[in-house]
């Protein structure tokens, strides 16, 4: 068989609807300035479907930033893999704040996040290594654990009766092969919102021997005192062994970082694969990430607003009767019934009759006849976005308690 021939036999679970999703429910085209306002299919929506929590995409002293770098070194400096012609005193200046920030001993910066976790683990884990991690961890570390030629074991998702059970299994055969074990978990889950049971995990190092690498990408800048993350909103930032972060949420930008002993950090730099064989991030990139690390440490209102709005979207929510699950960080869920064309029904009336923009989830990424709404509420969006957005929900959840989105298949559009 033509190996080709095979792929377009069977599109994926979610490129098989590609012929009628494509431009709406999937590739959507957000035009205009980044913002909780932008144009889509010419017409403005209110916008739920961005990791901007800041607001910092289009903040003044960023934007400023950002232009004056790329205007300065241009967007191909530095040229080369870090390693070998790609560092630069910014790149080293910017580590060196991110570690006072997350209140560690070093960081390495990561070119992009997903392949820098997978890359991290793959540089940390040997075959006679075994990995224990949450069930819900995110696509980056799963693919990151499909590289371990050792043994993992999952546990039940923040399920701390289970994660013992699998650490016991995991500490006999560590024993038995002569190697470690990497716990691997999240600050705050992206899908469903709740926060990892960090503390909880961080409490059993006492009895089981092994190191904590969490991905805080949805907590850096969100989470705790200071916005270090939901380990520091837990009082355990100093247990967490490794701590990867991503500008792609908070910071509005692109690349991410690793946090934590400087020897380990430094094995790190000269190991992981993802960095020594690909570009430097760009110094534009890496100039606008020190301006956005200044703002969020001097201006803690950006995240009390983020707040304020959080809890008016969410509060509003639930006391409308909706579901939003366990979430307790900005990641906002409604969980619905419905099937798939149910859904894109339902979705194409809050886009082109509410104008509301957000993401919806469906089978195969969670159950058949179940439907997420994801919404990502922002520093930058005010009271009305927030009241529009409950007004439309309440509508379109009666319309389809109604049996009004019932159709055959998902709409043309």
């Amino acid at each position: 068989m033509d190996i080709f021939e095979k792929l377009l036999k069977h599109m994926g679970p979610i490129g098989e609807h590609s012929d009628r999703a494509h431009g709406y429910f999937a590739f959507p085209k957000l035009e205009g300035e980044i913002g909780p306002r932008m144009k889509f299919r010419g017409n403005e929506k209110i916008v739920w479907s961005l990791n901007n929590y800041l607001g910092l995409a289009n903040h003044p002293e960023v934007r400023a930033t950002d232009a004056q770098a790329a205007a300065d070194f241009g967007l191909a400096s530095p040229m080369g893999a870090r390693m070998m012609s790609g560092n630069t005193n910014y790149h080293e200046q910017l580590e060196k704040e991110l570690s006072d920030y997350m209140g560690k001993e070093d960081t390495t910066l990561l070119n992009y996040g997903y392949q820098g976790i997978m890359s991290a683990i793959d540089a940390i884990c040997g075959r006679r290594d075994v990995i224990v991690y949450d069930a819900e961890c995110h696509a980056s570390i799963l693919d990151g654990l499909r590289l371990h030629p050792g043994k993992r074991y999952v546990f039940k998702h923040n399920d701390i009766e289970d994660f013992e059970k699998q650490m016991r299994r995991a500490t006999e055969l560590a024993k038995t092969n002569g190697g470690g074990i990497l716990v691997v978990t999240e600050g705050v889950f992206g899908m469903a919102g709740d926060q990892g049971k960090l503390k909880e995990i961080a409490a059993l190092k006492d009895k089981y021997e092994f190191r904590l690498l969490v991905d805080d990408a949805h907590g850096f800048g969100t989470m705790g005192k200071t916005g270090a993350g939901t380990g520091e909103e837990q009082g355990v930032q100093d247990k967490i062994d490794l701590l990867f972060n991503t500008f792609a949420k908070s910071g509005a930008s692109i690349g991410a970082f690793m946090s934590g002993e400087k020897a380990i950090i430094n094995f790190l730099r000269y190991n992981m694969r993802s960095q020594i064989f690909a570009k430097s991030i760009p110094l534009p990139i890496v100039i606008g990430h020190l301006k956005r690390v200044q703002l969020m440490r001097q201006h803690p209102e950006m995240k009390a607003k983020l707040w304020d709005n959080v809890n008016k979207l969410q509060n509003g929510l639930k006391e409308r009767g909706f579901n939003i699950g366990r979430t307790n960080s900005p990641v906002t869920p409604i969980y619905l019934q419905g099937d798939i064309p149910e859904a894109t029904a339902m979705c194409l009336d809050l886009r082109e009759n509410y104008n509301i923009f957000c993401s919806i989830v469906v089978y195969p990424v969670i159950p058949k006849g179940q439907i997420i709404y994801r919404l990502i509420p922002t520093a930058a969006h005010n009271d009305e976005d927030i009241e529009l957005t409950l007004k439309a929900f309440s509508e379109t959840k009666a319309k389809l308690d109604q049996k009004v989105y019932q159709v055959a298949e998902i709409p043309m559009v």
